[in-house]
């Protein structure tokens, strides 16, 4: 188990591991999982007894990495629903944020060992099933003030996300801003009323989700 996991950091070490993270995210999302721990102990401008001191393996660093972005998706969800004034405009922002989690995503499905250890991990659990909880609220809401086509639910919601934060490939990153960037405007468009198409079957709710991630709000 990583070192700071059992007690808080001083300031210093918390200055280092919060290095460590965003180097870590600059280089797993520019390079993949394998990219050596010496380098990303260089980009963040620490020694490697410093890193390893920190996340003793390559899957603790990953699991960080995944909960320092659910956080700040998380904070940022609760944010947007306390400060828009629509529901619409809170389903948005909620909608680009979860951008922050797509270096995570891509991270436990190109890494065999990330991806068991997040499986299990509580606190990957936990922050999923307060995320989903939440987007079921805004969905919900966009729904009753008539904004969000009233066909769809939250799993359906959920599924598009999480399709559209896998890995595009062996793209120029150039390219893979761009798809991805038009791929949500073109999901949110999708999303708003008036419907142009009618979807087959019926709409997906949370249950329809992996039963661990549910949170069984019906």
């Amino acid at each position: 188990m990583a070192e700071d996991a059992a007690r808080p950091l001083r300031a210093d070490a918390r200055r280092n591991r919060d290095q460590i993270l965003a180097a870590a995210k600059r280089v797993f999302g520019a390079q993949g999982p394998d990219v050596p721990m010496e380098e990303i102990a260089r980009q963040a401008g620490v020694g490697t007894g410093t890193l390893y001191r920190r996340f003793p393996d390559r899957t603790s660093l990953i699991l960080a990495v995944a909960h320092d972005s659910f956080a700040k998706v998380l904070a940022e969800a609760q944010a947007a629903v306390a400060e828009e004034r629509s529901a619409w405009n809170a389903l948005v922002r909620v909608v680009r944020t979860s951008r922050e989690l797509q270096v995570s995503v891509h991270l436990t499905i190109l890494s065999a060992p990330a991806s068991h250890a997040a499986l299990v991990d509580p606190e990957v659990t936990r922050f999923q099933r307060e995320l989903l909880g939440l987007l079921d609220e805004v969905v919900r809401a966009a729904q009753r003030e008539g904004t969000l086509r009233p066909d769809v639910g939250t799993g359906d919601v959920a599924a598009l996300l999480s399709l559209l934060l896998r890995p595009l490939g062996a793209l120029p990153s150039i390219e893979s801003w761009q798809i991805s960037e038009r791929a949500m405007a073109l999901l949110l468009d999708s999303l708003r009323t008036p419907s142009r198409s009618r979807l087959p079957g019926e709409p997906l709710t949370l249950h329809n989700l992996k039963p661990g991630l549910t949170t069984d709000p019906q």
